[in-house]
């Protein structure tokens, strides 16, 4: 009879498992897709502002955000009720983080961290538009404070994979995938600005955008690389990006079409010829591109350098690899912006750009220092047990 007991037990505990994982694992796919929808609303977002301009709160674009943001709310907090309050033992998913009112896992309590930190971002986004007017540039303190929480819910979203399959499984890998390739498309998006600060500023700042892509990108491709333990993950990351981001195009092409919004941001322009907002405008009428357009075919170029960090091996060489990439992009991304109507007239001398090419190499240096530094942290999360 007792024997009969612990059976019944020991299976009540391997089904209790097996459930938990089901629930963790459809919540891991419902984060990334609800990243997808939320991140193809940024996007449109950025080209409402600069085309548009900014009506109201409740333009399409930000609906379409915080759609996806509202998405990562529920599943990243409702997975932690659900841990807290079922009742059984836990398994060996990961760490699990105690002293707090919600049980969970690391990488759920990631997740619940960084939405929180973009839902509070978002009043505070709407009281410094208030304040402030209008702006399209995303380094203002509430788009990085949201932007800051996306990350974090992303670099959860890497915990997460690892916490609910196998090192085996295929699905992990694709899990992985797709979250480094997220990671890195929002951590490109906080670089991306540097452009109207080449424009404006020439001299070294002409080279922001390489400076500091090599200070944070590497953290994306590294992570990806390590976790995953594939030598072309960073390579697999752009490529998934690109196509997201084309898709994304799409989505906006067809919502300003079928919308057909009033575009009010002539007027905007004129109270601020030197805004961001104007600084965009000019910038793309001279270059003959789409106003604040990100993304997509834009990240292409991007596969150079790339390749040059998966020949290196960043798995084994994160700094190697991190170094090559970012003199690689360096080289890259100043040809390409020398090629630029708006920006040739601002190339600077061959004594500042060396300078430059000295600053990015120190920020690759500390990137690639960081981002070893955190992979090597995760690494050392990997839970003990293999789940089937």
């Amino acid at each position: 009879m007792a024997l009969r007991v612990t059976q019944l037990q020991d299976e009540g505990t391997v089904a209790a498992a097996a459930s938990a994982r089901v629930v963790r694992r459809a919540a891991l796919w419902g984060l990334l897709v609800s990243k997808l929808i939320g991140g193809w609303g940024v996007q449109w977002d950025i080209q409402w502002h600069v085309i548009i301009g900014r009506d109201s709160f409740w333009i399409p674009p930000h609906v379409m955000t915080y759609a996806g943001v509202g998405a990562a709310v529920l599943l990243s907090f409702g997975v932690l009720a659900w841990e807290t309050l079922r009742p059984g033992p836990g398994d060996a998913a990961g760490p699990r983080v105690t002293g707090l009112p919600l049980g969970g896992t690391l990488g759920y309590h990631l997740a619940a961290s960084g939405i929180a930190i973009t839902v509070l971002a978002a009043p505070v986004d709407d009281l410094w538009h208030r304040l402030f007017g209008l702006d399209v540039t995303l380094w203002s303190p509430p788009h990085l404070m949201g932007l800051f929480g996306s990350v974090v819910n992303t670099l959860a979203c890497l915990v997460i994979a690892r916490e609910c399959y196998p090192a085996s499984s295929r699905l992990r890998l694709a899990a992985m995938l797709v979250a480094g390739a997220m990671l890195y498309g929002g951590l490109q998006l906080a670089v991306d600005p540097s452009g109207r600060i080449a424009y404006v500023h020439g001299g070294i700042r002409f080279y922001t955008f390489a400076i500091l892509a090599a200070l944070l990108i590497p953290t994306a491709f590294v992570l990806t690389a390590r976790l995953s333990g594939r030598r072309w993950a960073p390579l697999a990351a752009v490529v998934i990006v690109v196509g997201l981001g084309m898709i994304g195009h799409q989505i906006a092409r067809v919502g300003f079409d079928t919308l057909q919004p009033v575009s009010v941001i002539e007027a905007e322009i004129l109270k601020d010829p030197t805004s961001p907002i104007a600084v965009a405008n000019e910038m793309a009428r001279k270059d003959g591109r789409v106003p604040g357009r990100t993304g997509g075919g834009l990240y292409l170029w991007g596969l150079i350098p790339v390749l040059v960090m998966v020949v290196v091996d960043a798995r084994r060489r994160p700094m190697g690899a991190t170094l090559a990439w970012a003199v690689t992009l360096f080289l890259v991304t100043g040809k390409l912006m020398a090629l630029r109507p708006s920006l040739a007239p601002r190339v600077p001398d061959i004594g500042t750009t060396l300078i430059a090419l000295a600053l990015t190499i120190l920020a690759a240096i500390v990137g690639g220092w960081v981002a070893r530094a955190l992979s090597d942290r995760l690494e050392g999360l990997e839970p003990d047990a293999q789940q089937a």
